[in-house]
């Protein structure tokens, strides 16, 4: 647990298309002042638009992808890999200009944000990073599915999906969060659709970005079409983890406890979450005491202002 915040060291920035809305898009990251948070600053032809804050309360559609801001006016979707990338690798403070509406899906994984931040290098700040630590669970039910927030010494993540077709199957996948293991075992695990769905997702304007560049496609006959084939035997489950590490990023800080859910998606993440953040009683602030040679560094709970992002 890292006791102070970060940031990035220099801007980099990234091109390519929206997964969903087919179109180009531009994003810009910048070096931020510690308790900035992650911002995102639509860029528009006449200049600056909205600053749309990357929390929870700010989650406006989860839908195929998560959207922040106001879904009938300026919003930025599919920001769940970014998300991600800025989770795994410790990243508490950064500004991202974007010239569209959605983030760009590049490969369909989280590899290429995670790339960009690394060789920008990663910036300690003069001020402590604190934490939400879970100490009761909270969980929420719908339907078949459900997630859970549980007390646990560390990030952990554990995801299980079952989907009707052998290319998929039953899948389950647990993981301690840290960048390197993140790198390894998760962060290359493209988004993944069936070739049935794609007629109906086009006239109801999703999936217009998609291709065989940017996702896995499942076709008729129940086989993956991609020519590579998968970059994981269990890839689907990988990235439905990459999805929920995403999608909880969005708390304001980095949790401390474990996740686990079962044929969750992007409505349910947000439904925890939310849970998670409503409930006072289900978690603590807490930050890194001062380290001393030889020893652990410690937890303690400390007080939150009532503007503090995880306030619901």
């Amino acid at each position: 647990m890292l006791e102070y915040q970060t940031t990035l060291k220099s801007r980099c920035s990234l091109s390519g298309i929206g997964v969903h809305s087919g179109k180009p898009v531009s994003i810009h990251f910048s070096p931020a002042e510690p308790d900035t948070g992650i911002v995102f600053q639509r860029i528009d032809e006449a200049g600056t638009g909205r600053v749309i804050r990357a929390l929870a309360s700010e989650v406006c559609q989860t839908d195929l992808c998560t959207a922040l801001g106001d879904a009938r006016g300026e919003y930025v979707a599919t920001v769940e890999h970014l998300m991600a990338a800025l989770l795994a690798v410790g990243i508490d403070n950064v500004v991202i200009e974007i010239d569209g509406t959605e983030v760009p899906v590049l490969d369909g994984s989280a590899i290429g944000f995670m790339d960009a931040f690394e060789q920008a290098g990663i910036a300690t700040l003069a001020v402590k990073r604190r934490y939400i630590r879970v100490v009761k669970p909270v969980r929420v039910d719908n339907g078949g599915s459900w997630a859970e927030f549980r007390p646990y010494d560390g990030t952990r993540f554990e995801v299980d999906i079952d989907f009707d077709t052998p290319a998929i199957g039953r899948q389950a996948l647990a993981l301690d969060l840290n960048a390197g293991n993140f790198r390894k075992e998760v962060a290359r695990a493209r988004t993944f659709g069936f070739i049935k769905d794609v007629e109906r997702l086009w006239a109801a304007g999703y999936a217009l970005g998609s291709s065989l560049e940017n996702s896995v496609v499942i076709g008729e006959d129940h086989k993956v079409i991609n020519m590579e084939g998968l970059r994981y035997p269990d890839e689907f489950v990988r990235h439905k983890m990459l999805d929920a590490v995403g999608d909880l990023a969005l708390a304001g800080a980095r949790f401390i406890g474990c996740f686990r859910s079962y044929r969750g998606g992007h409505r349910l993440n947000a439904a925890a979450l939310r849970h998670l953040l409503t409930d006072h009683s289900a978690y603590e602030i807490v930050e890194t005491t001062r380290r001393e040679q030889g020893r652990r560094a410690e937890m303690v709970a400390v007080s939150a202002p009532v503007y503090a992002p995880w306030t619901l």
